[in-house]
């Protein structure tokens, strides 16, 4: 039996079956991607295909041999979907798409997935980025948000939606994208450094002080 996480493959409530969840950056897929993943799920005679909250395909209700064959087919890497590490990137349309963005949310959410995506941590931490103030990534709780404003980015930090929900508090405003990637890196290694097990960033900020820990991340 496989541990969680192993081959990218989490044991489901049967105790026989398990779930994948490729890797889908920022949600954006093709025709040919949707199709390749419908042909496997198919072939291996899964139980269903989930659309997950993070914007991924979930494949529920493979066996165990047949995994390293799904893997192979399908072509991508495992999505980082348990774990103690950085999570997929929750982003909007932003300018690419849609008409009331302000920022380019893909731009700077594939640059932050580029980065973080599966990088290892005390403990988990989710991303947000949405390109205007209706925060359609959910972007208040999450542990980092970046929100576009007509005049530039305004940073999240500390959200939450967990078993101790978190709204996230504004650490600065009117960023540029550079710059957003910049305090990004920080709050990053922040919480890498001074988290503990099971630490949320909220958790953090709350017992090292929220004025502490902006001046440590903007100087």
């Amino acid at each position: 039996m496989l541990k969680d996480g192993e081959k990218g493959a989490v044991l489901q409530r049967d105790k026989e079956t398990y779930a994948i969840v490729p890797h889908v950056p920022l949600g954006v897929v093709t025709p040919a991607f949707l199709k390749k993943v419908a042909e496997v799920a198919e072939k291996y005679g899964v139980k269903a295909m989930k659309l997950t909250s993070a914007d991924r395909i979930a494949l529920v209700g493979l066996r165990e041999e047949d995994i390293d064959k799904v893997w192979t087919e399908l072509g991508v890497e495992p999505g980082a979907a348990i774990g103690a590490c950085i999570r997929s990137i929750k982003v909007c349309p932003g300018t690419t798409f849609c008409r009331l963005g302000q920022q380019d949310a893909l731009g700077l959410g594939a640059e932050l997935d580029k980065r973080y995506h599966g990088y290892q941590l005390p403990s988990k931490f989710k991303i947000g980025v949405s390109g205007c103030i209706n925060q359609c990534a959910e972007t208040c709780i999450k542990d980092l948000g970046f929100v576009g404003k007509p005049k530039g980015w305004t940073v999240m930090v500390g959200g939450c939606g967990g078993a101790r929900p978190m709204l996230a508090q504004k650490l600065t405003d009117n960023v540029s994208t550079e710059e957003a990637l910049e305090i990004a890196d920080k709050v990053v290694k922040y919480f890498e450094a001074h988290a503990k097990k099971g630490d949320r960033l909220g958790r953090l900020i709350d017992r090292v002080g929220f004025e502490e820990f902006k001046k440590a991340i903007l100087g």
